[in-house]
């Protein structure tokens, strides 16, 4: 019998349909700490683009020969984008969890693409029309095709750096729709994909298969699938094999880290970090979306926090460039102290109003117009192929 938060004792045939499941329980209270989580990792990305990456928008070589003690922390803001991925191998298997095809494109496409179209418009205004140095000859074709959010495989750049991270995120949220499609959105089948794609990635990464390593997302596989394994033990319980599956994903996590993280810390930031530091904070992320999922603290139900955790995603599509712009605008004249918060508070103002004023109208009406256009599609996709199958 399987209960939610209760451990799952698997019968003999595990292939258990989670949307049978999901019909059948209670609808699960809102981790209120996880949305805290997350507004704190974009909190660090966003120090960490402002006041240690590189750039000389404060006046100096570097920005952390601006902010010297300050950098000595915000180095590792960039760790944020990986607490991002294990979040989102929990949420999105939770999004998932329990909906068709239609809905679960149609939740995501509602999610991402508003903030994100307004984001886009922003961005490429500012890189275009009023700081083309910036932009790197950008235009309008590079601008029309970032809209699409499928532009890399249009071979056109990024209207702004940080939207690499969504591309990663489309990726597996396509992964995940294959799952749906395949009926593989079972206990055992979750299982096997979260071992086995990491797995995958490592054997890419090890035998130089520089492509296909790109192609499985080696370095990013264990930290979505280690989240995933975490909704598994949240959802169904704890077992020998979950804790398995999650520890061999941590580890992985880890090692890859540990490989990219040190690298980019001494040629964008110019700090020299052993990789043993960057496996000890894997390990603690990790260990941190656990105690807010799997312990006490996910009862806790701050509604502040629902609003931190919307605002995370309009302030990380807007903060860096914009960011950049207005500390080169503001910090000749108002100096560091005052130019890092006031654009700091810009940022957040800005994507409240995103969220306000865009995302919440936008997201329900989108949310159903894809969901039936997606419905229709694969009704109609299955009428045209079942006579084929039946002479077959």
């Amino acid at each position: 019998m399987t209960k939610t938060g209760a451990v799952l004792v698997e019968a003999p045939r595990q292939e258990i349909d989670l949307k049978r499941v999901e019909s059948k329980a209670p609808r699960a209270p809102r981790l209120a700490l996880l949305d805290g989580l997350r507004f704190l990792a974009a909190i660090l990305v966003l120090l960490y683009h402002y006041t240690a990456w590189r750039h000389e928008f404060w006046g100096t070589a570097m920005a952390k020969d601006a902010w010297p003690a300050l950098s000595k922390f915000t180095l590792y803001g960039n760790m944020g984008v990986q607490l991002f991925f294990i979040i989102s191998g929990f949420v999105i298997l939770l999004s998932a969890y329990g909906k068709s095809a239609g809905r679960f494109v149609g939740s995501r496409v509602a999610r991402l693409y508003p903030a994100y179209w307004v984001a886009v418009l922003a961005t490429g205004f500012l890189v275009i029309v009023m700081w083309p140095a910036m932009g790197a000859g950008r235009g309008i074709k590079e601008l029309l095709a970032n809209l699409t959010m499928f532009h890399p495989l249009m071979g056109m750049r990024h209207i702004d750096g940080v939207y690499w991270t969504l591309w990663v995120e489309l990726r597996f949220y396509l992964v995940i729709l294959a799952l749906i499609l395949l009926r593989a959105l079972t206990i055992r089948g979750i299982a096997v994909f979260a071992t086995v794609w990491p797995l995958l990635g490592l054997g890419a990464q090890l035998a130089g298969q520089d492509a296909a390593a790109h192609r499985l997302m080696a370095e990013y596989a264990p930290l979505f699938a280690g989240g995933m394994m975490l909704f598994m033990i949240y959802r169904f319980g704890h077992s020998k094999l979950r804790w398995t599956i999650l520890g061999l994903n941590v580890v992985l996590a880890a090692y890859f880290t540990g490989l990219k993280a040190p690298v980019e810390a001494m040629e964008l930031v110019g700090y020299d970090v052993e990789p043993w530091f960057y496996w000890l904070i894997v390990a603690g992320l990790f260990a941190a979306v656990a105690a807010l999922c799997l312990t006490p603290l996910r009862k806790v139900q701050w509604k502040f926090l629902g609003l931190a955790g919307a605002l995370t995603y309009p302030v990380y599509l807007l903060h860096q460039v914009w960011g950049w712009w207005l500390i080169d605008q503001l910090n000749p004249t108002l100096g560091k102290y005052l130019t890092l918060p006031i654009v700091m508070g810009m940022v957040f103002l800005a994507a409240y109003l995103v969220h306000r004023f865009v995302e919440r109208p936008l997201a329900k009406p989108l949310a159903t117009v894809v969901t039936r256009g997606v419905d229709a599609l694969g009704r109609a996709a299955k009428k045209a192929l079942t006579p084929i199958l039946q002479r077959r």
